[in-house]
């Protein structure tokens, strides 16, 4: 058993069962084994208990004393609720920024957008959900106010989530999604945060289809 620092192998547990929930390797419904997954990443149960507990916060997993995490499937309540917090905080981002850091975001974010391309060209739903989570966290993270990027951070599982869900609609209209990423990515830079505002929440209502 390995003997690695507790807060990196924590970190690690987390990283793996985040990145196999994305690639679909652990689909709703799924209930997750605490010892086995101790076992497939060669740690001890602790670390593996931390990550589960912090997925379970971020509305990934629903945590069953002695039976293990069950992989969550999000209402469409959820999916609305995320959004809008999502929402304010993307906003908030956009009209808080200094000009400098708006500036500077196109560069920023083009190779990002090349990625989105790239993956929804081939098919790669899980490495374009990436891309698409890693974009819309950089106008939250504008500001450089930690406490707006913490309370972003933690709705990252359920933003997987329901990114996943909208696989449908996003990949029938790849260009359309691509479009409206580079509309919110011209709002953004010109600190127009009002229509920023407006887009977002076309293009939420767009892609997850909310009511």
């Amino acid at each position: 058993m390995t003997t690695a620092d507790p807060a990196s192998a924590a970190d690690r547990a987390l990283t793996h069962i985040r990145t196999a929930l994305l690639s679909g390797a652990y689909p709703p419904g799924t209930m997750l084994s605490e010892s086995a997954l101790a076992a497939e990443l060669a740690v001890s149960r602790t670390p593996v208990r931390t990550a589960l507990r912090l997925l379970q916060d971020e509305g990934l997993l629903t945590i069953y004393p002695k039976r293990g995490a069950l992989v969550r499937e999000l209402s469409l309540d959820e999916v609305r609720e995320a959004a809008q917090a999502r929402h304010a905080l993307e906003t908030a981002g956009v009209q808080f920024a200094g000009e400098a850091a708006r500036r500077g975001l196109r560069d920023h974010l083009a190779p990002n957008l090349a990625e989105q391309e790239r993956a929804l060209r081939d098919d790669d739903f899980p490495a374009f959900a990436r891309a698409a989570m890693a974009f819309h966290r950089a106008f939250a993270a504008l500001p450089a106010n930690t406490v707006m990027l913490d309370l972003y951070d933690r709705l990252q599982g359920r933003q997987l989530l329901s990114i996943l869900r909208s696989t449908p609609t996003i990949t029938d209209r790849p260009d359309t999604v691509l479009d409206e990423h580079r509309r919110l990515l011209d709002d953004a830079e010109a600190g127009a945060w009002t229509r920023f505002a407006e887009r977002l929440h076309a293009h939420q209502e767009e892609s997850h289809r909310l009511p």
